[in-house]
């Protein structure tokens, strides 16, 4: 796999993991206080990661 592909996933992965983030906040199914400042940030690179490991890497 090309480095540019390999980079272009894990920067969709972190941004597909944010969106459900920003959506879960937005729908109030977990406090608020939990997602907020740069956690939000942090907890998407982190599952973005696994998500990446988990399903693209195996394409």
């Amino acid at each position: 796999m090309k480095i540019t592909t390999k980079i272009w996933l894990i920067l969709s992965s972190f941004g597909i993991m944010f969106a459900v983030f920003s959506w879960i906040q937005d729908s109030s199914l977990i406090s608020t206080s939990i997602l907020q400042g740069n956690k939000k940030g942090f907890f998407a690179l982190i599952s973005g990661l696994f998500l990446y490991k988990f399903l693209a890497k195996k394409a």
